[in-house]
């Protein structure tokens, strides 16, 4: 195992042969019969509609540019160091004020550190910002073993934040990341001087699933809250098959872009605030995202995590302590209802803007959020 506690810088470069290689596969793509009455590319309710993925995978065959992304991305300084003998990969950018805070910014699926790309300069004139990547997502691969779940996630970056020398940070979340987030500051406490976690209305859908249902719902809150799980249990495709057969669908999100594309691409239309007509996700910055998940072949690693953490015995974990603020975007009456029945969150914020990705439909939203949160912690 290796035992290294080094800070090797990173570089991202993918071979001329991979970009080849992409761009041939996309080419020869077996597309499915379309199936009758299935014209509408603004329709969703069967899954990505076919018309629209042939479209989103010719323009990442033809017009899409890897190298300029990629070029971008080599802006802000990047290094891998090994925790628990698994390789993290972690985007560092160093505010220029000296006594800006740390700022640990964490990510969920199919989310990527390209997520926070318009982000990041919002922040950096208050916070040196860190943005790890979880085990088996991203270059936070491949997997050194099983086993990788949020909480071992969680304890290797606090590793990180202490390599970094940064004894005391911020910590803001999203997806699964929030729940690393939230467990930093239960277990870390003296090192972690709030959470800051980002929601949106699908987090409705788990209520009675992961989150648990709250007592003295009226009738009306009742419906309402079925008609969302009702709305939710056909997203949740993807989350079944991570929790219980990762092994089943990576062989197709390894070999198949088109299939890589289909699985992360509806995630982006489904859970964002998208008006079709002008998409709020950049095609690029998801082409971007995507592309990092083919060449780092993480469509399939990234659902283990998922497997590692539906089959632990994690419980939640709660940090009374820490001051914590919750921003909901695409609101809904129900969430903090549910979410948060004891009203013990210390800031709440509602947005009828956004969706699951706040970092990438509402940078200026969120960053105002977190700087507003933060103002004066230490």
């Amino acid at each position: 195992m290796n035992t290294s506690t080094a800070l090797t810088p990173f570089r991202i470069h993918i071979s001329q042969a991979h970009l080849d290689d992409l761009r041939d596969r996309l080419a020869r793509t077996r597309w499915p019969i379309p199936s009758p009455d299935r014209n509408d590319s603004r329709d969703f309710s069967r899954g990505i509609p076919l018309s629209y993925l042939q479209e989103l995978a010719g323009y990442w065959h033809d017009g899409f540019d890897w190298r300029a992304q990629e070029t971008k991305l080599n802006q802000y300084e990047q290094f891998t160091t090994v925790v628990d003998g698994q390789m993290i990969h972690v985007v560092h950018v160093r505010s220029a004020n000296r006594a800006a805070t740390p700022l640990l910014l964490n990510h969920g699926w199919p989310g990527s550190f390209v997520e926070y790309q318009r982000l990041i300069p919002l922040l950096t004139d208050e916070f040196h910002v860190v943005i790890p990547s979880p085990p088996g997502f991203g270059f936070s691969t491949p997997l050194s073993s099983g086993g990788w779940e949020l909480a071992r996630t969680t304890d290797a970056y606090a590793q990180v934040m202490t390599r970094l020398g940064y004894e005391r940070y911020a910590v803001h979340g999203t997806d699964i990341g929030s729940g690393i987030a939230g467990r930093l500051a239960a277990l870390y406490p003296e090192r972690v001087i709030g959470t800051h976690l980002g929601f949106d209305r699908a987090v409705l859908g788990l209520v009675g699933v992961i989150f648990p249902a709250p007592e003295g719902l009226t009738g009306d809150e009742a419906h309402q809250l079925a008609t969302l799980q009702a709305v939710s249990a056909a997203e949740r495709g993807y989350l079944e098959m991570h929790n219980h057969r990762p092994d089943t669908i990576g062989p197709a999100l390894t070999d198949s872009p088109a299939g890589l594309l289909a699985w992360i691409g509806e995630k982006f239309k489904t859970r964002t605030s998208d008006g079709y007509q002008a998409p709020v996700v950049d095609r690029d910055q998801l082409l971007t995202t995507i592309s990092l998940y083919w060449f780092t072949r993480s469509g399939a690693s990234s659902a283990q995590f998922y497997y590692e953490s539906e089959h632990s015995e994690l419980a939640f974990a709660f940090a009374p302590g820490v001051p914590s603020a919750w921003v909901a975007f695409d609101t809904h009456p129900l969430i903090r209802r549910t979410m948060d029945p004891w009203n013990a969150v210390d800031r709440w914020t509602d947005h009828v803007e956004g969706g699951h990705f706040p970092a990438m439909e509402e940078p200026q939203l969120l960053a105002d959020d977190i700087r507003g949160f933060f103002h004066g912690m230490s």
